[in-house]
């Protein structure tokens, strides 16, 4: 974990990473959906992962790096939601002190926040 180019702090890679390999788990506090929405009302950066229609997990108080995990439009980690869990795994290989980033897909900022991944394929808003 450390600085990232993109925003705040981001996750890097210790070591190289296969493809389709399981990066790990952001682990955080099991909150009802209801609440998780509460929380981040007005936050610019929200480290929460809704993984049901009833349960979210809120990594803000988590010492679990991989709330950092900053979004790009050209993604190399994918979130899988596996059985009430956030997982991130491999995309394609990444190297070592690579900055592991996401497509949030639809996210809680509703396009009103401006990306700013860098990527050539940028959309601009999240």
């Amino acid at each position: 974990m450390g600085p990232s180019p993109i925003d705040g702090l981001g996750v890097f890679a210790d070591e190289a990473i296969p493809a389709r390999r399981k990066i790990g788990e952001m682990r955080g506090e099991v909150v009802p959906v209801r609440e998780a929405r509460r929380r981040i009302e007005g936050r610019r950066r929200i480290h929460v992962v809704e993984v049901s229609n009833k349960t979210a997990i809120d990594a803000t108080k988590s010492d679990c790096a991989l709330r950092h995990v900053n979004h790009s439009c050209s993604p190399n980690a994918v979130l899988r939601i596996r059985q009430g869990r956030a997982e991130f795994y491999a995309m394609r290989d990444i190297d070592t002190g690579e900055e592991i980033v996401a497509d949030y897909g639809e996210s809680h900022h509703e396009g009103r926040l401006r990306c700013r991944c860098g990527a050539p394929n940028c959309k601009g808003r999240l």
